[in-house]
């Protein structure tokens, strides 16, 4: 089952017990990272970067070998990593071993978007359950992908390892414009709908805004992309502090911890 193909059995499904059962042993991941790692100095994230970035490349690779195995070679959409939930891996990259203005987009998308898309998807798994079972690689590796950005978004914003504010938002704005570019040509080529910005997708929230929108559907799936995540994030961070709400429930665990001992 773990590597079987696509339709030899039942797919998971969304807001399923499998997909409960993954959500929550990602909530659970999650919080145990930030509980043991939130006070870290800016060095200590930054290797925590690169670990989870070359992790995370790894599983990816598997996924890429897995689908040209399976004879998914075909079907572009299954393995190129041009996806909003994608650019973790480029971010990752460009944080971890770049400097100057790239290794800036590389920390700003981490921040901001990671979170963004990390969310969006472990709610809506829409290219992972509704193809596999629960317990398949795919379904795994989708949800500790995004568990990750998750994790490394909420971190960098609760040690202070980034400081942005509205002026950095050009750094994530041309990465999410040029990966779009970049995409919408491979989809012109390779009529695949990467970046979700070309096609329709029956069935999700996409379809009705490509049925209003009609012909104009791939330049707002792009610019949505490159603004609304940033500034979500923004308004969050300016009006809430992570690392206080981290501290409060951190405080809370240990107090339940010492009253059972």
């Amino acid at each position: 089952m773990f590597f079987a193909k696509p339709g030899i059995y039942e797919a998971c499904g969304i807001f399923s017990k499998g997909h409960i059962v993954l959500f929550t042993f990602m909530i659970i991941g999650i919080w145990i990272a930030l509980y043991y790692t939130n006070k870290k100095s800016k060095d200590e994230v930054q290797q925590i970067i690169k670990n989870c970035t070359i992790f995370l490349w790894i599983l990816e690779i598997i996924k890429i070998l897995f689908n040209i195995v399976i004879g998914n070679i075909n079907n572009p959409n299954s393995y190129i990593p041009l996806y909003y939930c994608s650019l973790i891996l480029y971010a990752g990259l460009f944080s971890s071993f770049s400097k100057g203005m790239l290794k800036r987009v590389g920390d700003i998308f981490i921040a901001t978007g990671g979170i963004v898309a990390g969310i969006w998807f472990t709610l809506a798994p829409l290219t992972s359950l509704t193809v596999y079972p629960v317990f398949h690689y795919i379904s795994i590796q989708s949800f500790i992908l995004h568990g990750t950005m998750i994790y490394l978004g909420l971190l960098v914003n609760i040690t202070h390892y980034v400081e942005y504010d509205k002026k950095d938002f050009k750094y994530y704005f041309w990465l999410i414009i040029a990966i779009g570019i970049l995409a919408y040509i491979v989809n012109l080529i390779l009529d695949t709908n990467l970046m979700f910005i070309s096609k329709n997708y029956p069935g999700t929230p996409i379809e009705v805004l490509y049925n209003f929108l009609g012909k104009l559907y791939p330049y707002i799936a792009i610019l949505s992309q490159a603004i609304i995540p940033f500034f979500v994030i923004l308004e969050l961070k300016e009006n809430i502090s992570f690392s206080r709400v981290i501290k409060k429930i951190q405080s809370v665990t240990e107090e339940r911890v010492n009253s059972v001992d």
